[in-house]
C-alpha cells in the first residue's frame, strides 16, 4: 500500500479531498483573524483610540493573541501550499502575498526593535498604519488567490 505523504506526491491528497482544503481555508481565515483584529484594536490604541486603556497591558494580550494567530495561519496556510506548491508559486497573486507577508513581518520587527511601543511616537502611528494597510493588502491577495 502506498503512503500518500512518501510516494512523491506529498500532500497533493489534500487539494482534492471534500472536506480536508475547505477545512484547512477555515482554520487558516481563523488565525488571519485572530492576528489582523488584534494587530489593529492595538494599533487603534497607538493612534490614541480609546486611551484609558494602559498601552502595555493591551499589547501583552492583543500581540500574545496576534501571534498565536500568525502561527495558526502560517501552518494551516504551509499545509495549504504544501498541498498544491507548483500552482501557487506560479499564481502571482499568491507571490505578491508572501512578498506582502515579508514586509508585515519586517515592519512588525523594526517597530519592536526601535521600542515603538514606548515611544508611540509618529513614527509608530506611521508604522502601524502601514501595518494595517499591509495585512488588508495580504487578505486581498489571499482571496485573490482562487481567481488567478
Amino acid at each position: 500500500m502506498s503512503d500518500p505523504l512518501c510516494d512523491g506526491t506529498g500532500l497533493a491528497w489534500i487539494a482534492g479531498h471534500t472536506w480536508a482544503y475547505p477545512a484547512l481555508e477555515s482554520v487558516h481565515l481563523v488565525g488571519v483573524a485572530l492576528l489582523v483584529g488584534n494587530l489593529v484594536a492595538f494599533e487603534l490604541r497607538v493612534w490614541g483610540r480609546v486611551a484609558d486603556l494602559p498601552v502595555r497591558a493591551l499589547a501583552r494580550l492583543s500581540l500574545a493573541v496576534a501571534l498565536t494567530g500568525f502561527a495558526v495561519a502560517a501552518l494551516s496556510g504551509t499545509l495549504m501550499f504544501a498541498s498544491q506548491p507548483g500552482e501557487l508559486l506560479a499564481n502571482r497573486a499568491f507571490l505578491v502575498k508572501m512578498g506582502l507577508l515579508l514586509l508585515a513581518g519586517t515592519n512588525a520587527a523594526l517597530f519592536h526593535a526601535r521600542d515603538g511601543l514606548r515611544k508611540l511616537d509618529g513614527w509608530a502611528r506611521a508604522q502601524t498604519a502601514l501595518s494595517t494597510g499591509l495585512w488588508i493588502a495580504v487578505i486581498i491577495c489571499g482571496r485573490w488567490i482562487a481567481y488567478q
